[in-house]
């Protein structure tokens, strides 16, 4: 097995090359994901958000074989840290692909990071021998095995589950964000930052019948949570979650996922994953997996 390198189109969007990408991380974790921590909804969410960086994505690295990608070195939003997918049978690219990173996704100053799993020992060696150390900093990972029988929540008296795919109020999914991410004051409602949520809800395989509002007595969005499946494997992604603050301590946040991961089993989902480690997850069900932890040239 010979694979080629190239460099990842600079047209922005999803072109030819964001839905090859798509396709390979889908392959590769179709099943039991192996790379739990970069499934395709963290990329399609990434290509979603205005504040990528698409005036690098030509730095972003992939590997071919025979024409189907086995491997990819790439940024999230902006250059500094890299995140590393390889198919299995293609580990040995690791070293060729920290070096590619290592000269090419660095930002403007110099400075480079890349995330590495806790249980991946050879990738740890390899950044070992090329001066890398790990920091503290790091992204949790925690699964929720789905039995539909079992998902179970209350909502208070007023309040109601709506999908997007039902009612979908761009002033409304605005508010919700803005004040759950806890930015001070009120939400700005130009066109421009409209637009803006309008692009986070426009990726190709959302399917906004997955992503769940809590809708207050008043009409608002009090909690809201996205979910990214795809029929072809078994497990779904929740991101992002965000509950109003004049909402909260009322089990909101939790009937949101709830009902978002209820949707996916459904569908055929067995698993969902979250990039966190906080309490809040575990409380409503997830258990936690193996973290990942940025390393640094030292």
């Amino acid at each position: 097995m010979t694979a080629k390198f190239r460099n990842y189109t600079s047209e922005a969007g999803f072109t030819d090359d964001f839905h090859a990408v798509k396709d390979f991380l889908v392959r590769i974790n179709a099943e039991s994901p192996i790379q739990y921590d970069f499934v395709w909804g963290r990329w399609e969410w990434a290509f979603s958000l205005p504040y990528l960086d698409s005036s690098s994505l030509s730095k972003i690295g992939v590997w071919e074989d025979n024409g189907q990608i086995v491997a990819l070195a790439t940024y999230e939003d902006k250059l500094g840290s890299a995140y590393f997918c390889v198919d299995k049978a293609y580990s040995s690219l690791k070293t060729e692909m920290l070096l590619y990173a290592k000269d090419n996704l660095c930002d403007a100053d110099g400075k480079f990071r890349v995330l590495i799993n806790n249980t991946d020992r050879a990738f740890q060696k390899i950044a070992s021998q090329y001066g890398f150390k790990p920091i503290q900093w790091t992204e949790g990972n925690a699964v929720f095995d789905i039995d539909l029988d079992s998902i179970d929540y209350t909502l208070p008296p007023g309040y109601s589950v709506v999908s997007l795919g039902e009612n979908c109020d761009f002033k409304k999914y605005n508010r919700v964000l803005w004040r759950g991410f806890d930015h001070k004051g009120e939400p700005p409602e130009t066109e421009k930052h409209l637009a803006e949520r309008r692009m986070s809800l426009s990726g190709p395989h959302l399917n906004l019948d997955l992503c769940i509002a809590i809708v207050s007595p008043k009409g608002e969005y009090a909690s809201y949570c996205g979910m990214w499946y795809d029929k072809n494997t078994e497990y779904a992604l929740v991101e992002p979650v965000a509950t109003d603050p004049a909402h909260r301590k009322l089990g909101l946040g939790k009937a949101a996922v709830l009902e978002g991961i209820k949707r996916c089993g459904q569908l055929g989902a067995k698993q969902a994953y979250v990039g966190s480690s906080l309490q809040f997850y575990y409380q409503i069900g997830f258990h936690p997996l193996p973290a990942s932890i940025f390393w640094e040239l030292g």
